[in-house]
């Protein structure tokens, strides 16, 4: 059983005209009129096939095909928002393959005996208030009403307020958190977002865990002063503290953790920012990732130890505030099971890999079975209008995905068992 890729593609032309910002890159925020648009063409497309729909308090979609049938759903799909000056694939690809394959399971009159039901989850890419994963951290019970209330974006507004404006019933967010039953496995589709499965020539990546992390805000504080008459011994040079242990959380990662530890320093704000003033205070975010616990561990406590090291050398004052953190995810052994078994029937290049990026899906662990697939991301790139991936690529990807969903959800044919 196949797809149908010009519809697919057709789906992916009318969705990526929704944009801030046309001619560089999709910028699709959650909330903003190029949300609703695209919620409006995807209600429209559901409602030719029947499906029962759902929008929840912080504006996940979940759109139900086989509801009657009232038993724990398989869900398929991913988000359809974007970072600023984005690509066109990054979560969207999941959501109009959940689309695609509801479309042939119903045209080839398949009889379930599980709902499927397709989910976009809100404020994945974090682009309003900072937070990534937001209606899917909402959807697992992971933020009440009061915090929503609290957590602002850059003008002030909550996500409280900004919901509300919205439409939507933010009241009542509780109601609509997940129970654990509700839904029997989530399988999202992505692409990968590196450069793994290029690099391994492999069509098909089959994710095993996905990467836990933690994210510190380090600041630096020193005398701020004249450039030109400030001699060298006795400055306390905020910027010049954190270049030196900038520097080093390369070698943190690469040399005293694990092959699989990445760290990044991603982020600097230096005050007052001006060419011949020695600044004040610098701030900087270190973003510490790995599918080993033990990793993340080491370059954390090598992180403070330097921070510790540079304060006391530079006559600096410091603080280390983790900002945000989470834990390794392992997925579903059944679904990684049964994803591999159908890609080997299929005939596709596959392998086993870990994500270092969080997904949604990571969110339901601990509430369902989780799993996902990966198509491969050209050159590696994403989050940047070169991302791209082959409607080949595409096409086998959602090809495994419906084949999978048959298995679980449609009662057994003769035709299947062949």
């Amino acid at each position: 059983m196949e797809i149908n890729l010009s519809r697919l593609m057709n789906d992916f032309e009318n969705i990526i005209g929704f944009t801030s910002t046309p001619g560089n890159g999709c910028t699709r925020f959650s909330y903003s009129k190029e949300d609703r648009r695209v919620r409006e063409y995807l209600f429209a497309r559901m409602v030719e096939l029947g499906m029962d729909i759902k929008v929840d308090a912080i504006g996940n979609i979940r759109a139900t095909y086989g509801k009657e049938l009232n038993r724990p759903s398989i869900m398929i799909g991913s988000h359809h928002d974007t970072v600023k000056n984005g690509g066109k694939y990054d979560g969207l690809t999941g959501v109009l393959a959940a689309l695609e394959i509801i479309r042939v399971l119903k045209e080839e009159k398949e009889e379930l005996q599980q709902p499927i039901e397709l989910v976009s989850f809100a404020e994945e890419e974090g682009s309003n208030f900072g937070i990534t994963m937001l209606g899917s951290k909402v959807f697992a019970g992971k933020y009440n009403l009061e915090e929503l209330k609290a957590i602002k974006n850059s003008e002030g507004k909550s996500v409280y307020e900004t919901a509300k404006d919205f439409g939507l019933e933010i009241d009542q967010a509780e109601r609509d958190i997940l129970q654990r039953g509700e839904i029997d496995a989530m399988i999202e589709l992505h692409i990968e977002q590196g450069q793994i499965l290029e690099s391994q020539q492999k069509s098909i990546g089959i994710v095993q865990a996905i990467a836990g992390m933690r994210t510190y805000k380090v600041t630096i504080e020193g005398d701020s002063n004249h450039a030109g008459t400030t001699p060298m011994d006795l400055r306390s040079d905020p910027l010049a503290g954190a270049a030196e242990i900038i520097s080093q959380v390369r070698k943190m990662a690469k040399y005293d953790a694990l092959p699989s530890t990445v760290a990044t320093v991603g982020k600097i704000e230096c005050r007052p920012n001006i060419p011949n003033v020695i600044p004040q205070k610098v701030e900087f975010y270190v973003d510490i990732r790995d599918v080993e616990a033990k990793g993340v561990k080491i370059v954390s406590g090598k992180l403070a130890q330097k921070v510790e090291e540079v304060s006391d050398e530079f006559s600096l004052k410091s603080t280390i505030e983790l900002v945000g953190k989470s834990s390794t995810v392992e997925l579903s052994s059944r679904l990684i099971e049964k994803i591999e078994e159908t890609a080997i029937e299929k005939g596709f290049d596959h392998l086993k890999l870990n994500s270092g990026a969080v997904h949604d899906t990571a969110m339901l662990s601990g509430l369902t079975d989780i799993g996902m697939i990966f198509i491969p991301s050209k050159g590696g790139k994403s989050h940047c209008p070169e991302e791209y991936t082959s409607e080949k690529d595409i096409k086998e990807g959602c090809d495994l995905l419906l084949n999978v969903v048959r298995k679980l959800a449609c009662k057994k044919t003769e035709k299947q068992k062949i």
